[in-house]
């Protein structure tokens, strides 16, 4: 496991476009809030590129990405939004530069390919969390909740779950935490980008999919053997055309035989909330409380 360096004290925040494009509009109120927070911002050199639907292209994305870890005066990089991009950068990115330098990753959606095959490759532990185009309304509570863990780098960081989730299978687990969009998860299962999730607290979310495509890509998981492996679930939000319990009832098709917790309603996705989730740090998913606890802090000490 590798942990990102605590941003110290007049560090920059670095915000790239990795995925698909963005206008300045698109970003100013998020940019004003960070900067409300007293963090000064360094806009990637291709950061309102544009190439279809993606932010430029990919050798112009990859420079940002690079740009940014390489800096010394950037302590965290966050990404503008999602989109599409991130898996087509994933086997051109300069590891040992990541390793070198680990610093706090911080997006959803399509990011969820850095998060994950940065981890899978480096060990990385980023956080799965607010894009800077999502933040506005409800959102800055869970900025507010990402920069406390970044202001507090020693304490191991607890999230209390309700109200709002609900227990589907009660128990406790203990184990790395991964998650992010589904689409992405099971676009990376067969690659060298997919982490080992043995043990593994999985959360999964996705937006404005059709309920078949759903269940495609939850039996997709299933045949990879990821639900066999994890330790317990949490079910985040899925938008659409369809209910909660529509995707729940797919989903415990795969995991009823498993004797493991889940929970269902965790403010995570493509919603007015999405909690920062610190990915690949190992934590205890309790259901009784109902809460996630990580057992170490993000940062490296």
């Amino acid at each position: 496991m590798l942990k990102p360096r605590r941003p110290k004290t007049g560090d920059r925040i670095g915000v790239i476009a990795p995925a698909g494009p963005v206008a300045p509009e698109d970003l100013e109120p998020g940019l004003r809030t960070l900067a409300g927070y007293g963090f000064r911002v360094v806009e990637g050199d291709h950061l309102y590129d544009a190439r279809g639907y993606t932010a430029g292209d990919d050798p112009a994305r990859l420079e940002d990405v690079h740009a940014m870890f390489a800096r010394p005066d950037v302590g965290a990089v966050f990404c503008a939004r999602g989109g599409y991009g991130c898996l087509r950068l994933l086997p051109r990115i300069d590891l040992s530069l990541i390793r070198a330098h680990p610093k706090a990753l911080v997006g959803y959606s399509d990011v969820t390919a850095l998060l994950w095959g940065l981890h899978a490759a480096t060990g990385l532990v980023s956080f799965h969390g607010p894009v800077v185009k999502g933040i506005h309304g409800e959102a800055i509570q869970d900025l507010e909740r990402l920069l406390h863990w970044i202001r507090e780098a020693g304490e191991p960081p607890r999230i209390d779950l309700a109200p709002g989730t609900r227990v589907i299978r009660e128990g406790r687990a203990t184990g790395p935490v991964f998650g992010g969009n589904l689409s992405l998860v099971s676009h990376l299962v067969g690659t060298s980008f997919m982490p080992d999730l043995d043990g593994a607290i999985l959360f999964l979310e996705e937006t404005r999919e059709p309920l078949y495509r759903i269940d495609r890509m939850l039996t997709h998981l299933a045949l990879g053997g990821v639900f066999d492996r994890l330790s317990g679930f949490l079910l985040g939000e899925f938008d659409g055309d369809h209910s909660e319990e529509d995707v729940l009832s797919l989903l415990m098709e795969h995991l009823s035989p498993l004797d493991i917790p889940v929970l269902a309603g965790l403010p995570v996705g493509h919603g007015s909330r999405n909690l920062p989730l610190p990915i690949g740090l190992p934590a205890v998913l309790d259901t009784g409380d109902p809460s996630l606890s990580w057992l170490e802090p993000c940062f490296a000490a």
